[in-house]
Formats: structure tokens, C-alpha cells, sequence
């Protein structure tokens, strides 16, 4: 059936693989798919990579890399046209678990700037909270308007060889990479229409229109037409090419800290018809720089009084400031404890099992173990510093060994998890080959309303046998088709 594209694709049987059985057989989801794909030919997939590139680049399509060899190189995007699809009834669950999750994490944080019952309960560990560089004591005492803290999460998960799904971190900050999945379903349309319209795929191009209601649902008081802004740190950001997308996508304004200014605690935006008052404001900014009265005084990306207009409920920020004591990979060793402790319910969706540097017998299993495991500091992202320990050198273990041994509280390690794999073509040897991949999937929440973009970012490591799947380390992306 597929002898042309994939007469030279190599299963191997350690990992799942999507699309294909061990047999080299389509699983029933994939067969429609691979059976038009069978009719390209080797050339027909080197044009169409060329064609994507095109579209990607004059679209602006791009991100930047921030490394010790590559600072703030900007780069196309890349994507893989193969694309993934989950049947029906895999995503119900899925979205189940994501709700669910999402719905605890913000009582978590209601909690933990209010009553601190789970930490009297002794849940969670009052000192590994209280060491998070993100949980914010100015937000003590104050709840956000519509009481939502995190109204825009992104939750990582895996498929194991097992055949299930692991949440392996949530990003609760400034989630990224959703106007990633808005383009790369853009350019399957445009470039294999004929296929895309033989399924029946989930939509997913009402999220900037949900993502504007949540917005809008977390307005002030009294406000009939609330006025909402992105803002971003500027030009130069790695995810710049987000904002102005979600922006536009949106119909409301792309600013800058310099855009904004606080008058008598009510936040304002210059115009050239004169001030209009914000009322709510998506902000990928990080919590240390929007506002120098407050975080780090020095910050120009910023706006002087934003937090005493948040205190006083005449504007609201997505997300919350403090949000970040949540995504702490510590933390997260406790969230499967914390959705029972507030929901009274088993986790529709397991962790990845996490392991300590603080703790004594966490420490020492991780030290005697570091070629079996991934190390990853608590408080970073985009992939950087994680170190997969059977791609190390001795010499570089025992320096890692160093590290965690200097500042257990700011490492934790979890066992080498299988991630599935799915043919992904690769420009360099002009065929298919099995690649790692993950999902990065999107939950909104705002007042009296949720929702979970039925699909995601599918992140592919280009790099033969790589683990690690994020764009700022060499990967890629795939379109994510959830069957309707």
C-alpha cells in the first residue's frame, strides 16, 4: 500500500509508533491518510516542503533562538506535512483530564494566596512553596477578577509505549505555540486540501474568538464593551510573531509597555483620538518586568502602577501574576495530591513520576541513577537546560552531580519516558523516518466559561533519537488532527 514513500521506513519496536503497527500495517485512523499520500512520489513531497518553507517565510512564520552560539537568531519555523490524528474518542479523554486539571491548578492558587489550607493539610510542603521564585506575596489576600488565575494554560503530554498519555509539565505563565497550530492547519488546508476535506477533523480556528470571550468574560465591573490589549515585550521577543498573530486574529491592539500608562489606578493606552482605558490585558510579559513599582524596578518593558490598578479590580491580566508557583516542576510532583485533595477525584490524566533533588532519598536515588533519568531545572522552559543522562559522558554527569548536589531545590528528575514516534520526513535523506513527538495541548478559563482547542502543537525532534521536541532546540511541529 505505501511502497513508494515508505519502502525505506524502519520500525523500531521500542517505541509506539502512530501511524504504522510493528508490521508496517496503518493503524485504522491513519489508512485514509496514507493511502492518498501513496500517491506522491518522492519529488511531490520535495516541492511541497519547498512550497510550505515559501508560505512559512513571506507569512513571517518564525521564532527566535536564544543559546550560547545562536543569540537571538530568527528562524522559519519548521513543519512536518505528515500530520498527526487522534481518533474521537482518545481526545474525549483527553480533554477530560485537561479540565480537570486546569480546574484544580486554579483552585491550587486560590488557596495558596489565601487560606493555605493544603499547606496546614500538609498536601504540599509549605517550604517547597514558599522557595518558589514565583510564588509572589504580592498577591496574598487578593483575588483576580472573576476569580481566575490562569486563564490561558499549556499542558504537555506524551504517549508512553504503553499506549496511554502523561502530562509531563504544565506551562502556566505565558504559554506558547498556539499561533503555531492555527498556521500549520492553515497550511495543510492550502496544501493538501484534497486530503484534509476526505476527514472529518475538529476545528480549530475558533480559538482566538474563545480566547477573546475569556478575556472578555474577566472584565471589570460594569463594563459593557470591555476594551482588551495584548501586550508584548517588543520586537524582539522569541514569540513576537504570537502576539501580533493572536492580535490580529483577536481584532484588538498589539502593545508595548511604553503604549500603556496608570492614571489615578486606572490603566490607559494612547491613541490618536487620545486615552482609552484598558480593561484587560493579555499579557506575555513574565511577572519580573510589568511593573517597576513592584517587581524589578529597572524593568523598561513595563508599566509603572499596573499592580495597584490590578489590587484596586479596574483592570485584569491574563494570567495572574504568581501563577508560576503552579508550573514549579517540583510543585508539579504534587499535582495528582492536589486534584484529589480539591476535586476529590483520581486524576483522569497521571503525572510523569517525579523525583526531588531536595530530598534526602529523592537526591540519592537520582545521584546513583543519572544515566536512566532526565534532569530538568524546576524553573525553566523552551527545554533549556534538561539533560537526558544517557546522552552524557561520565565527566558530564559527574559535573551535573556537582550541580544538584549545590542547589537541590532547583532540580528534579523523572525516569527516561518512551515518547512515541510518527513518520516525519526528513529534507536531508529525502525519506520518512520515525520521530519523537509530544502534544502540546491549550485550556481557557475564564468566568463561567471553559474551553480546550480540540487538537494542539504537535513538537517533533528533528534530530534523529532526540527526546527533546521544543522549536529553541532544533524541533519542529506537525498538524494535529482530532477526528470528529
Amino acid at each position: 500500500m505505501t511502497e513508494e514513500l515508505f519502502n525505506s521506513y524502519q520500525i523500531d519496536t521500542q517505541w509506539l509508533d502512530e501511524a504504522f503497527e510493528h508490521n508496517l500495517i496503518p493503524r485504522d485512523h491513519y489508512q485514509i491518510l496514507l493511502s492518498e499520500l501513496n500517491s506522491y512520489s518522492v519529488k511531490d513531497i520535495q516541492d511541497l516542503n519547498e512550497y510550505i518553507r515559501r508560505l512559512f517565510f513571506n507569512q513571517g512564520i518564525t521564532f527566535n533562538v536564544y543559546s550560547d552560539n545562536n543569540a537571538g537568531i530568527e528562524r522559519i519555523f519548521p513543519f512536518d506535512l505528515f500530520p498527526r490524528i487522534i481518533p474521537k474518542k482518545e481526545w474525549e479523554n483527553i480533554e477530560k483530564g485537561l479540565l480537570q486539571r486546569a480546574t484544580a491548578i486554579n483552585l491550587f492558587l486560590d488557596d495558596i494566596y489565601h487560606d493555605k489550607k493544603i499547606l496546614k493539610d500538609k498536601i504540599v510542603p509549605a517550604d517547597l512553596l514558599f522557595s518558589c521564585d514565583y510564588y509572589i506575596k504580592f498577591m496574598l489576600g487578593f483575588k483576580p477578577i472573576g476569580g481566575i488565575y490562569t486563564h490561558v494554560s499549556g499542558t504537555d503530554l506524551v504517549k508512553n509505549a504503553d499506549g496511554q498519555y502523561y502530562i509531563l509539565e504544565d506551562n502556566l505563565r505565558c504559554p506558547s505555540g498556539v499561533s503555531y497550530v492555527l498556521s500549520n492547519r492553515d497550511t495543510m488546508k492550502k496544501t493538501l486540501s484534497h486530503i484534509f476535506s476526505k476527514h472529518r477533523i475538529s476545528s480549530v480556528q475558533d480559538y482566538p474568538d474563545e480566547l477573546l470571550a475569556i478575556m472578555q468574560s474577566v472584565a471589570p465591573e460594569g463594563i459593557d464593551e470591555p476594551f482588551c490589549v495584548v501586550l508584548t515585550p517588543g520586537m524582539y521577543n522569541s514569540a513576537y510573531y504570537e502576539h501580533s498573530f493572536l492580535a490580529l486574529s483577536m481584532g484588538i491592539p498589539l502593545v508595548e509597555g511604553r503604549d500603556l500608562y496608570v492614571d489615578r489606578n486606572f490603566v490607559y493606552t494612547k491613541t490618536i483620538y487620545g486615552p482609552k482605558r484598558v480593561d484587560v490585558i493579555y499579557r506575555r510579559i513574565d511577572d519580573d518586568f510589568i511593573d517597576p513599582l513592584v517587581f524589578r524596578p529597572k524593568s523598561m518593558l513595563g508599566i509603572p502602577g499596573l499592580m495597584a490598578a490590578y489590587r484596586e479590580g479596574n483592570v485584569n491580566i491574563l494570567n495572574a501574576p504568581g501563577t508560576g508557583a503552579a508550573d514549579d516542576k517540583a510543585i508539579y510532583a504534587y499535582m495528582p495530591a492536589i486534584i484529589k485533595y480539591y476535586l476529590g477525584e483520581e486524576p483522569i490524566l497521571q503525572n510523569v513520576p517525579t523525583y526531588r533533588a531536595d530530598l534526602v532519598d529523592d537526591q540519592k536515588y537520582i545521584l546513583e541513577n543519572l544515566q536512566n533519568l532526565v534532569v530538568k531545572p524546576v524553573d525553566q522552559s523552551g527545554g533549556y537546560g534538561i539533560v537526558v543522562g544517557n546522552k552524557t559522558t561520565a565527566a558530564e554527569r559527574e559535573e551535573l552531580k556537582k550541580m544538584i548536589k549545590a542547589a537541590p531545590r532547583k532540580f528534579i528528575a523523572q525516569p527516561i519516558i518512551s515518547l512515541s514516534v510518527h513518520p516525519t520526513y526528513i529534507d536531508e535523506d529525502q525519506s520518512f523516518e520515525q520521530r519523537h513527538i509530544d502534544l502540546r495541548t491549550y485550556t481557557l478559563l475564564g468566568k463561567d466559561r471553559s474551553y480546550v482547542l480540540k487538537g494542539g502543537l504537535t513538537r517533533v525532534a528533528l534530530t534523529k533519537g532526540s527526546l527533546i521536541v521544543n522549536s529553541s532546540q532544533g524541533g519542529g511541529s506537525k498538524d494535529t488532527w482530532v477526528l470528529n
